[in-house]
């Protein structure tokens, strides 16, 4: 693999704890089905993250946080501003990253909780878990070993591992998700909603496992509906509203 397009000097008065650094990040979409009017969606966000932070993405359906989450995983290209990400010790702008380089930094350095789980079908659960593992270089013993512990803390039934979870309910499939994401201990973690399908007990569990994280120093940033979630596990904040 080629190394990353990377800049030393990180951005200024910027944080050693820092992991994470937003500035003035827009996005606008075009559509084209609708004589290509445009829709402003994000206009000079910005956000700083540090170590061992939770950061509630919070605001209406459509002022933009399922945007801004998916320009920090880079599935969305920004128009203008940045995203500085602290990668292997080096400051890297995502926004600058060529596509094929932000591979790596999935890899490595920042985790995405979706809401869903997308699988191919007949693929059972623990080699679902453990995927993001075996694309680090993990032996696969080590890999589900690890995988089995999350499973267990996240109480999914022994007799469900060796299945596909194509036929597993809302709450095991998320929990399959969650044990995936988490079964890598990454520097930065993106939270889609991780517990809206579990119930109150496993809610808590989850919740108890992202704690552990944070307590490690991980930085979180997440979109919560539940109350509760945000109440207990977010330090603060960031509100989008339409007109941003």
């Amino acid at each position: 693999m080629q190394s990353l397009t990377v800049n030393h000097h990180p951005p200024v008065n910027i944080s050693a704890h820092t992991l994470l650094k937003v500035e003035h990040l827009r996005k606008t979409f075009t559509l084209h089905q609708q004589g290509g009017v445009r829709l402003s969606v994000l206009e000079g966000v910005s956000l700083t993250v540090n170590a061992g932070e939770c950061v509630a993405l919070s605001g209406a359906s459509g002022s933009g946080k399922s945007t801004f989450m998916r320009c920090l995983y880079g599935n969305y290209r920004a128009d203008s501003g940045s995203i500085w990400v602290k990668h292997g010790g080096n400051w890297i702008d995502l926004c600058q990253l060529p596509p094929h380089e932000l591979l790596e930094v999935r890899q490595k350095t920042i985790g995405y909780v979706s809401q869903f789980l997308r699988v191919i079908p007949r693929v059972p659960a623990l080699e679902v878990a453990a995927e993001l593992l075996f694309d680090l270089g993990e032996k696969p013993e080590v890999a589900f070993v690890k995988v089995k512990d999350l499973f267990h803390r996240l109480n999914l039934p022994e007799r469900l591992w060796h299945l596909s979870p194509t036929t597993f309910s809302g709450g095991e499939k998320q929990r399959v998700n969650i044990a995936r994401s988490l079964v890598v201990n990454y520097p930065i973690l993106l939270l889609d909603e991780p517990t809206s399908a579990l119930d109150a007990t496993n809610r808590q569990v989850v919740m108890e496992l992202l704690e552990e994280r944070k307590a490690m120093g991980c930085a979180l940033i997440g979109i919560f509906h539940d109350q509760e979630v945000r109440s207990q596990l977010c330090n603060r904040e960031l509100t989008f509203t339409h007109d941003n």
